[in-house]
Parts: C-alpha cells; sequence; structure tokens
C-alpha cells in the first residue's frame, strides 16, 4: 500500500507530489497521468505565477531552475474601451513590485514549469506514470483501492484528484458542483513583436471580454483573448491575415509589427466550484475543485495554494501519527482553501460580468471606479498584495517562504 496516490501530472498533481515528498522523504507518493509521457512538451502556453507561488517553487529547489525563462512582470496598466476606439485610455496602472527586486508576478512557459517540477519529483523518488486514468475507487475504513485502466488497482491511505475542471473522479466521489457557462471562449496564443514590452502588462477590458497582454522573453507575450465563443470559433476557422488584422485591431501598433508564433486554441470559459473539497481518504485540488474565469490571472495560483495547504495538512498529521486520509484530517484542508476559493470564484465573476458589456451606465459606473482606485496609493498597494498572494494572514508556510 502506498502513502498518496495522485491522478493528474499537471503543475497541480507535480507540485503537490513534490511538496509531500520534500517534507516527509518516507511517504511513498505516486502519480498517474493520462497523457502519453512526452505531450507536457508540446504546450506552448504560459502562466502567471505570483509572488507566494515563487516562494513556495523557491522552498521546493526549482525556481532557480525555472528563473531563467521568467519574465518579471514590472508593470500593469488596465484600460476599458470599444475594438474600434482609436485611444485607449488607460484608467488604472499598477507598479509590479511588491518589494524591492520582487515582482508581483512572473510569466512562465507551461514547458519550462513542468519540467522543473518533473526532474524534482523523480530526483526525490515520486513515482509517475503516465497512459493510466482511474476508473473507479472505494473508500475503506484504512485504504483507498483505486481501479487503473490497465486493469491494476492500487490501494493508498489517501487519493487526490488533481484532474482538471471536468474531473471524473470527483464525479465518482458524488461531489456536486456550482457551475455555469459564459458563452465564452479564451484564445490563447503567443505573438513576437518588434519593440520590447519593458516587462509590462496589459488588460484591456472590451465588450466581447478581457483581453490581455501578458510579457515573456525574448521580445514576446502570451495572449489570453477573450471573445464570445461563436466569434472565438470564426477567429480560429479564419485564416492567418484575418486572425492577425483581428489580432491588430485589439493589440495596437505601439510594439510595433506583430507576428503570431505560437499556436492558436480556444478554451471555454465557465465557472465551477465544488461543494467540498474532501470525502473519505478523498480530497480534490487545482481545477478539479475549481475552474475560473481568466480575468484575475489566478487560476494557476489558485491551484498552488490548494497545493500549500494540503501538503501542510498531510505532512503535519503524518508527524502527528495521525491517519492522513481521514476525514477529521482532511476537513483542515477543507477549511483552509474553500472559503478563498468561493471568494475568487464570486470575484471573477462579477468582474467578467461587469466589463465583459457595452452598457453605457455600467461603463460610467466602472470607469469612475478605476479611476478612484488609481488616485489611492493605499488601495493599489493593497490590491497588488492580494494579486501576489502576500496579503493574506493564514497562507501555508510554503507560501510564505517557509518548509512545512
Amino acid at each position: 500500500m502506498i502513502d498518496m496516490l495522485v491522478v493528474g501530472g499537471g503543475y497541480v498533481g507535480l507540485s503537490l507530489g513534490l511538496a509531500v515528498k520534500h517534507a516527509a522523504p518516507h511517504l511513498n507518493v505516486e502519480i498517474v497521468e493520462a497523457a502519453p509521457a512526452e505531450v507536457w512538451k508540446k504546450d506552448q502556453r504560459a502562466s502567471a505565477v505570483i509572488a507566494a507561488a515563487t516562494q513556495m517553487l523557491t522552498v521546493l529547489g526549482v525556481w532557480d531552475e525555472i528563473l531563467p525563462q521568467a519574465q518579471p512582470i514590472t508593470r500593469m496598466i488596465v484600460t476599458d474601451s470599444r475594438t474600434a476606439d482609436p485611444v485607449r485610455p488607460v484608467f488604472l496602472t499598477f507598479d509590479g513590485d511588491v518589494a524591492e527586486d520582487q515582482p508581483f508576478a512572473h510569466m512562465v512557459p507551461n514547458v519550462a514549469l513542468v519540467a522543473a517540477l518533473r526532474a524534482a519529483c523523480e530526483k526525490l523518488g515520486v513515482t509517475i506514470r503516465h497512459g493510466l486514468t482511474a476508473t473507479g475507487f472505494t473508500a475503506g475504513d484504512n485504504a483507498v483501492s483505486v481501479d487503473l485502466s490497465d486493469g491494476k488497482t492500487v490501494e493508498a491511505r489517501l487519493l487526490v484528484a488533481c484532474d482538471g475542471v471536468r474531473s471524473k473522479l470527483r464525479d465518482m466521489a458524488g461531489i456536486k458542483t456550482v457551475s455555469w457557462d459564459y458563452g465564452q471562449s479564451g484564445i490563447v496564443t503567443t505573438v513576437k513583436h518588434e519593440r520590447p514590452h519593458e516587462g509590462c502588462a496589459e488588460e484591456h477590458f472590451l465588450p466581447a471580454g478581457p483581453f490581455a497582454i501578458l510579457p515573456l522573453t525574448d521580445n514576446r507575450s502570451s495572449l489570453v483573448w477573450t471573445e464570445r465563443t461563436a466569434d472565438a470559433e470564426r477567429l480560429l476557422r479564419a485564416d492567418d491575415l484575418v486572425f492577425e488584422e483581428e489580432l491588430e485591431r485589439r493589440f495596437g501598433h505601439k510594439l510595433g509589427r506583430l507576428s503570431v508564433v505560437g499556436d492558436r486554441k480556444a478554451f471555454p470559459l465557465g465557472l465551477t466550484l465544488a461543494r467540498d473539497f474532501v470525502a473519505p481518504r478523498f480530497a480534490l485540488a487545482g481545477d478539479a475543485a475549481h475552474g475560473i474565469h481568466p480575468i484575475s490571472g489566478q487560476g494557476l495560483n489558485l491551484g498552488f495554494k490548494d497545493v500549500a495547504a494540503l501538503a501542510e495538512t498531510v505532512v503535519e498529521a503524518d508527524r502527528l501519527g495521525l491517519d492522513i486520509g481521514a476525514l477529521t484530517v482532511l476537513e483542515r484542508y477543507q477549511t483552509w482553501r474553500r472559503f478563498d476559493t468561493f471568494r475568487m470564484g464570486v470575484t471573477t465573476d462579477v468582474l467578467n460580468r461587469l466589463f465583459s458589456n457595452d452598457i453605457g451606465p455600467l461603463r460610467v459606473l466602472r470607469d469612475v471606479g478605476l479611476g478612484l482606485v488609481e488616485r489611492m496609493p493605499k488601495m493599489k498597494s493593497y490590491f497588488i498584495g492580494e494579486a501576489a498572494g502576500l496579503a493574506a494572514n493564514d497562507n501555508p508556510r510554503l507560501l510564505a517562504g517557509e518548509p512545512i
């Protein structure tokens, strides 16, 4: 029997396995991933990793490997306009540093992040098995029996589902969700431009949804382009010339000539919040527990917060001689994470509904609000601290840069 089986080998599953094994080397941790072994190397996306998460990755010994490919976000600007407007007035600006030489976030290629986590897991003896899914499980008094797609059964003290927003394990556990579809899709791609971005991130609120420009290394930017689903599908079908013309209308010409250098893909956007994060010998983490709108750039970082809280819960229970899969132990993790997740889900939902429209009175209201925040340095500092994940008083140790 193993101690913990993690289903899902993305950044959440890998960092959870690494965090537990790093703090408690004697625990036997295995990860199973449905995708073939080399698929992760084809991911061309990038993600914003907030300051608190970089502190966790530093403690786990992987940030130094990631850093050369990470682009600090040195500044952020927010505009609110229509697509055809010739000028986009800046309503709000944020300085990117939360402390000296500490930006509130870095943009990191997903490949670099996963590669560093995988290497660290393998070094510590975390077993990673590919091409496998969990087809069912039964929780008993002392262990959970997990049936795998290769016909084998694994017994573990704790099963953790990191299998995405459409988690099959969550459904098998009978955990209900609150969810709805926004009727929007997020187009994700990478562009190269002539002029340097100077580390500036931009969030343009347009009637169809936010258009985010996120800086990468080598004069490149990652785009998260929200459109109504029908329009997003049309843009994906369009030839390169039409796609780049539509892109330039939103991106502008301030960084010179643009060229799309990554695949363009679209992902449906919605809100999904699990009603429970745990069951006997079972826990949810990452998108399996919560899928939110990318308007705040916090999706990946909510997953890292889950990792830090669950790893600390498991490791401390083990040190006290408690059963790491007992519901009474896991409820501490649920209490720790459920309210913060609900708060972030509601926040992103309200922001998306407030800004993804062209209703005149709402435009006036939100622009006045943005302007007021711009004139209140203390409130701006509070918001940037929240975005960096450093404002919470009850952060798990890893997010505070401390070992478990």
